[in-house]
C-alpha cells in the first residue's frame, strides 16, 4: 500500500530475500475461466515487458513453472515475481488490462486496469468565450433589485427580472463569481468547506538552515531524491502568509515527529539513499525531528497559524515505525552484522559506499537478521517482521490489517497484552517514552500521539494507512485525541481555536466520495482518490464538465448526516496534475476552478498554485511528485497570474462556507451556471467559457 516506498524493501528490515527471477523475456502463464491466453510480449526498456489483455469477467490466473498454491493478486499494486509465483485475479466484468512484468534482478508484475475513453456526453461542451457580456437567471437565490458583486472581478450591480448581466474580468475564462455585497464578514466555519493546504514540510521552506544535517544526515551529491532538503518548521511559518492569502483554512504537515536517523536504499534498483524526510518513518513519536526544529519553532508555528484563522493538522501513522537503519543500529546499539563484516564498513557506517557493481541495496549483505540483538530494537511483542524471533508478517494483501506493507515492521495494535517500552527506548535519549503499567502497543501509540495535540493545540490528524489498522484503535485514538484537544482549549481560553472540535481525516486507498463505516471509528472525512482521475481532467477543461460530479458529491452530502470527504487533483502517492498536463498553465487555473468550487473539503498540494513540476525520481516513480517549491518561479509573469487566480477563488471558498457545504442546483446550460446556498449564505458561480486568447 505504500505508494511512497515501492521499492526500498530488499531485506530493508530483514525479510528473508526471495530468489527472483532472472529472464530474458517473461516466462508466465496465463488462464481465465481455465483457458489459456497466449501472451504476447512488447519490450518497454530493457529487462520490462508488457502485455494487453482482453478479458472475461472470471478467474485470471498467472503463475511461473512449479508455482503451488496462488494468493490474491489487487490491481495496480506491484507483485514481487519468484520462481514458483502463482496469483489470482478475479476480473469483475469484461475488460482490458495491462501486464507489465519487470525480469531483472528484482522481478515482479502489475496488472493495471485500462480505462476505456467514455464517449462525450451530450451537452458538456467547452465553449470559448470571446470577452462578451453574460447574463444569467438568478432569481431563485438573490431577490430582486439585490446588489451583486464578481469577486473575480470585483464589479457590483443589481439583480434586474430576475437576471444578473457582467462582463467576466479579461483571462477569467468568462468566470463570474457572484456573492450578495452585503454578505457577513465572518461565516460560521465548516469543515465541509474547508481548504487544506498540505505540504511536505522538508520541501517547502528553509527557515533554519543550522538544522539541515541533524544526526549526521547527508546530500547526496547528486539529484537529492530522497535526501533532506532543508525544509522546516520555521520556513512554514514565515510562509503563513502566503496560505492566508490562498485562503487556506488548514495546514496539514508531514509527521514532524522523530524519524529514522539514516538511510535505505530507494527505488526498485537502490539507486539513490531515502531518509524519513516525508515523516512516515518513525523512530520515535514523542520527540521532535531535529531537522523539523525546536519545541519553540513548534509552538511559533501554531500560535502563528492560529492567529491567521489556520489550523494545522499532524500526519499520523499507526501502522507501521520506520526501517532499521545502519545509523540507527550503531548509534542504538541493536541488531548486528555478519561475521567478519564489520572490516567493510567505515567509523560511521551511515557513511558505507557500495562497490561500483552494486547498488545500495547491498548493505543488507553486512546485516545479520538472525543476530540475537534484534531483540533491543522494537522486539517481539511490538512488531511483526523478518528477523531474529520475531513474528513473520503476512503479505498485506492476504492480511490488511496484520500483513506489511513495502516490508516496514507493522505495529501489533491488535494484541490487547501489556507490553514494555521497546528496548532502545529505554536508553534513548533525549525521549519522552515513559514506561506505563498496563499498556497495549496501540496505548503507547495514541498516548504519543494525542500528547502532540494536549501540549501544542494540533488542530487535527490526517492519518495515513487507514484499512491497515483495525477501526477500533483509530476509534480509541480519536476519544483519546478529543480528550487531549479538551484539555489543551482549557489550558489556553484566549487562542482563537479554544474549544474548537479536532477533526480527523483517513488515508483509504483508493477510496472514493461514498460514505463509509471508518466514520463511525473516528473519521470525520476521508481522502477522496477519485476525484483526481474522474472529475479534475475534465472539469480543468470547464466548469460544465465537473456539472455531474459536483451535483453527486453535493447530494452524498447532504443525504448522509455528518458526511465529509477531501478531494484533491495532486498527491505525492499518485501523481501531479502537472504531469498530466505539462507546462499548460491554462489547464492548472481550470484546475483550481474544479477543485476550489467543489463540494467537501478540497486539498491543495503544495505549488499546484505554481504548477511546481516533477522532479528527480530514480527507479522509484512517486518520488518526483515531492520536489522542492517552486518559488523562484512565482516571480514569472504567467506563473504570477496563475497564482492570483488561485488567490481569488481560495479567498471567495473561504468567506463562503455554501461552496464545500451548501445545496447545489444547476442554472444554467450556455452559460453554465450553478448556485449553492447554505442557510443565508449564497453564491452562484457563472462560466461563460474558455477565454479566446487561452
Amino acid at each position: 500500500m505504500h505508494r511512497r516506498t515501492p521499492a526500498c524493501h530488499l531485506l530493508a528490515f530483514a525479510f528473508a530475500l526471495p530468489t527472483q527471477l532472472a529472464l530474458a523475456e517473461p516466462s508466465i502463464t496465463a488462464r481465465i475461466a481455465d483457458q489459456p491466453i497466449d501472451l504476447r510480449w512488447h519490450e518497454m526498456q530493457p529487462e520490462r515487458y508488457s502485455t494487453e489483455l482482453t478479458l472475461p469477467a472470471g478467474r485470471l490466473e498467472l503463475g511461473t513453472a512449479g508455482a503451488a498454491r496462488s494468493r490474491p493478486l489487487a490491481a495496480y499494486r506491484k507483485q514481487a515475481l519468484e520462481k514458483d509465483t502463482a496469483l489470482r485475479f478475479d476480473v469483475p466484468a469484461p475488460g482490458r488490462y495491462r501486464l507489465i512484468v519487470d525480469t531483472g534482478d528484482d522481478a515482479s508484475l502489475r496488472l493495471l486496469p485500462i480505462k476505456e475513453a467514455e464517449p462525450a456526453k451530450p451537452g458538456i461542451t467547452c465553449p470559448v468565450w470571446r470577452g462578451e457580456p453574460v447574463s444569467v437567471k438568478v432569481d431563485d437565490v438573490f431577490a430582486e433589485g439585490e446588489r451583486v458583486r464578481d469577486a473575480y472581478s470585483g464589479q457590483t450591480t443589481r439583480v434586474h427580472d430576475g437576471r444578473v448581466t457582467l462582463t467576466p474580468a479579461a483571462g477569467s475564462d468568462g468566470l463570474l463569481l457572484l456573492e450578495a455585497v452585503d454578505t457577513p464578514a465572518d461565516m460560521p466555519y465548516d469543515w465541509r468547506n474547508a481548504t487544506v493546504y498540505f505540504v511536505i514540510t522538508d520541501r517547502f521552506a528553509n527557515g533554519d538552515p543550522s538544522n539541515d544535517r541533524s544526526y549526521g544526515r547527508q546530500p547526496d551529491g547528486e539529484q537529492e531524491i530522497g535526501t533532506f532538503h532543508g525544509g522546516d518548521l520555521k520556513g512554514l511559518t514565515g510562509k503563513l502568509d502566503y496560505l492566508a492569502e490562498l485562503g487556506v483554512s488548514a495546514v496539514w504537515i508531514t509527521a514532524p515527529y522523530e524519524q529514522i536517523h539514516g538511510w535505505v536504499g530507494g527505488g526498485d534498483k537502490g539507486d539513490f539513499r531515502h531518509y524519513g524526510y516525508h515523516g512516515y518513518y518513525a523512530l520515535d513519536y514523542t520527540e521532535l525531528d531535529a531537522n523539523m526544529g525546536s519545541e519553540a519553532d513548534l509552538r511559533e508555528l501554531m500560535a502563528e497559524a492560529h492567529a491567521r484563522g489556520i489550523r494545522v493538522l499532524f500526519d499520523v501513522v499507526m501502522n507501521h515505525p520506520g526501517y532499521s537503519t545502519l545509523a540507527d543500529m550503531q548509534t542504538f546499539g541493536f541488531g548486528g552484522l555478519r561475521e567478519g563484516m564489520a572490516q567493510y564498513l567505515p567509523a560511521q557506517w551511515t557513511a558505507w559506499q557500495p562497490e561500483p557493481h552494486e547498488n545500495l541495496h547491498a548493505y543488507h549483505n553486512l546485516v545479520d537478521y538472525q543476530h540475537p540483538d534484534w531483540v533491543k530494537w522494537w522486539g517481539k511483542d511490538w512488531v511483526r517482521a523478518g528477523l531474529g524471533d520475531y513474528d513473520q508478517p503476512p503479505s498485506a494483501l492476504v492480511d490488511p490489517v496484520k500483513g506489511s506493507l513495502s516490508f516496514l515492521p507493522d505495529f501489533k495494535t491488535e494484541r490487547d497484552e501489556p507490553v514494555g517500552l521497546p528496548v532502545f527506548l529505554q536508553h534513548k535519549q533525549p525521549t519522552g517514552a515513559v514506561a506505563r503499567e498496563g499498556y497495549r502497543v496501540r496505548d503507547y501509540l495514541i498516548e504519543w500521539l494525542t500528547d502532540w495535540v494536549r501540549e501544542y493545540g494540533v488542530d487535527g490528524f490526517r492519518a495515513d494507512t487507514v484499512m491497515h489498522v483495525e477501526p477500533t484503535a483509530w476509534g480509541e485514538l480519536r476519544k483519546a485525541a478529543d480528550r487531549a484537544r479538551a484539555e489543551w482549549s482549557a489550558a489556553h481560553p484566549d487562542d482563537r481555536f479554544a474549544g474548537s472540535p479536532f477533526w480527523m481525516v483517513g488515508e483509504v486507498f483508493g477510496h472514493g466520495p461514498e460514505p463509509s463505516n471508518y466514520q463511525n471509528n473516528g473519521f470525520d472525512a476521508l481522502i477522496n482518490f477519485a476525484f483526481q482521475t474522474d472529475a479534475a481532467p475534465g472539469a480543468s477543461e470547464c466548469l460544465a464538465k465537473a456539472e455531474p460530479t459536483y451535483a453527486n458529491y453535493a447530494r452524498l452530502l447532504a443525504v448522509h448526516s455528518g458526511h465529509n470527504f477531501m478531494s484533491y487533483a495532486s498527491s505525492h502517492d499518485t501523481a501531479l496534475f502537472s504531469q498530466q498536463t505539462g507546462k499548460d498553465l491554462a489547464l492548472q487555473r481550470g484546475m483550481a476552478n474544479a477543485l476550489l468550487l467543489a463540494p467537501g473539503a478540497a486539498q491543495i498540494f503544495y505549488g499546484d498554485e505554481s504548477a511546481r513540476l516533477f522532479g528527480p525520481t530514480g527507479s522509484d516513480p512517486f518520488q518526483g511528485t515531492r520536489s522542492d517549491m517552486n518559488w523562484a518561479q512565482q516571480a514569472q509573469p504567467d506563473t504570477a497570474a496563475l497564482l492570483d487566480h488561485w488567490r481569488t477563488l481560495g479567498q471567495f471558498r473561504a468567506r463562503h462556507p455554501a461552496i464545500g457545504a451548501g445545496r447545489h442546483t444547476k442554472l444554467s446550460t450556455q452559460p453554465y451556471a450553478f448556485s449553492r446556498v447554505l442557510g443565508d449564505d449564497r453564491v452562484v458561480v457563472v462560466q461563460a467559457g474558455a477565454s479566446v486568447n487561452r
